[in-house]
């Protein structure tokens, strides 16, 4: 793979309340890289203790209830996330709660990214708006437009 190969990398922390998740989330994720959307570079999954101790979870059985839960995941490991980003996104839950540390590629970009290169394009800057700023900002242009 080469870098003219590759889709935007984004990331997500995602909080877990009382540490449980949800099965609708996790089909979610797991259609998305069924269909090619998406390619999962790293998951990582730790526990916030009450005491704020930061506990790694391994995917086989992130709700400690007995079941398997995101085997199809198991080894998602680039090494691009490591504790430390661990760490600084269960910094942001609170105690008792868990948090998901996604890392993934947007596939769907990388033959768009590749055919304006072979066309003499170059990508010059990306980025990501947070979905709250844009319901926020449609909001207000909503309420400023004539009825």
């Amino acid at each position: 793979m080469t870098a003219q190969d590759v889709g935007p990398i984004d990331y997500l922390a995602v909080e877990f309340p009382g540490a449980r998740l949800q099965g609708k989330g996790l089909a979610a994720l797991l259609d998305l890289v069924e269909r090619g959307i998406i390619r999962i570079l790293d998951l990582r999954v730790a526990k916030v203790t009450e005491s704020g101790d930061v506990v790694g979870v391994a995917l086989t059985d992130l709700d400690d209830d007995g079941e398997l839960d995101l085997t199809v995941f198991e080894g998602s490991r680039s090494g691009l996330l490591d504790d430390d980003d661990l760490a600084g996104s269960a910094s942001l839950v609170a105690p008792g709660n868990a948090v998901g540390l996604i890392l993934y590629e947007n596939t769907w970009a990388g033959p768009f990214v590749t055919a304006m290169r072979e066309a003499g394009a170059e990508v010059v800057a990306s980025g990501r708006i947070p979905a709250d700023d844009v319901v926020a900002a449609l909001e207000a242009l909503e309420s400023q437009a004539p009825a």
